[in-house]
């Protein structure tokens, strides 16, 4: 048997040894495996980092900063209102003026009666009136309430968002600094890896999925429905969607998902989600999976 294994060691087929051929393979493997993995978004997961806000100190340049944050981060207003037609593309319009108009139009039926009333309409009760243009005749905004989940904006953070609308243009905020923290503290967050999540269902909410596709309890119609993508795509095929979302554009809608989207979830969370979305066939699967849970959860509490 020794020398056998011997033989196995130093027998050389062409000029070179066996096992180096079974070392030089194995190490091979060993690089495609690691840069398949490479290709996937690499997160660490880290817990958001907190910004305080000091309302003892805070002044309007810092609160208008502070809006213009929030509308390109937390509150995803630019993954609608861009240049794609979506929605109206505020950061190419002076809102201030845009206000006046929507206000006067014979149209409106909201309660507001100024530029910063009609922002915070527009952003809790986005119904009340649709831009001429946009949506669908008879259905409601297909804008979420950014106070709501999955947004769930607090009223400090709303009115720093109305004061970047009113001044990013050259315009005077009407809005007034904030003097209480709400029960909510007065945070907002920077751009970093959220905490990971511990099911799909987390991180289709954590990612605002929902304000945009009809998935879970949601219904919204700025993207396809995902509430039975398993019954029209393969698993790759909606991993691809996820990574590289302008490989495939459905007909009828807007190529406006982020190209980085996936970059913001860790390995795990992508494929818990890819697995989610393969296995929802029909319209009620999604949909079901919350009363799932909330019954597993009752039998491990016997």
């Amino acid at each position: 048997m020794i020398a056998d294994e011997s033989r196995f060691m130093t027998q050389e087929q062409g000029g070179i040894p066996v096992f180096l051929k079974v070392l030089s393979f194995m190490v091979l493997m060993v690089l495609v495996f690691t840069g398949i993995a490479n290709l996937l978004p690499q997160v660490e997961g880290q817990a958001p980092k907190e910004v305080k806000v000091d309302l003892g100190t805070l002044t309007m340049d810092a609160y208008i900063a502070m809006g213009e944050t929030l509308f390109k981060g937390k509150g995803t207003c630019t993954l609608c209102h861009n240049n794609l037609g979506r929605a109206p593309d505020i950061l190419a319009l002076n809102m201030i003026d845009t206000a006046a108009e929507r206000l006067n139009d014979p149209n409106y039926k909201g309660d507001a009666n100024d530029s910063e009333s009609y922002f915070h309409e527009s952003m809790i009760t986005p119904s009340k009136y649709i831009v001429p243009g946009f949506g669908k005749a008879g259905d409601p905004s297909p804008m979420p309430m950014i106070n709501k989940a999955p947004i769930g904006l607090n009223d400090i953070e709303i009115g720093a968002i109305i004061a970047f609308l009113q001044a990013k243009d050259g315009g005077q905020p009407t809005v007034s600094l904030p003097t209480e923290t709400p029960a909510v503290a007065a945070t907002t967050r920077v751009a970093e890896p959220p905490k990971p999540a511990v099911n799909a269902e987390e991180v289709l909410t954590k990612n605002g999925c929902t304000a945009c596709h009809s998935v879970l309890d949601s219904v919204a119609s700025i993207g396809p429905s995902l509430k039975a993508i398993g019954a029209r795509a393969t698993r790759e095929e909606i991993r691809t969607s996820i990574i590289n979302p302008s490989a495939v554009i459905v007909e009828g809608f807007a190529p406006i998902m982020p190209a980085d989207f996936a970059d913001k979830m860790m390995v795990k969370e992508l494929e818990m989600v890819v697995d989610f979305l393969a296995k929802s066939t029909s319209e009620v699967s999604t949909e079901s999976a919350s009363e799932s849970r909330v019954v597993t959860e009752k039998k491990g509490e016997k």
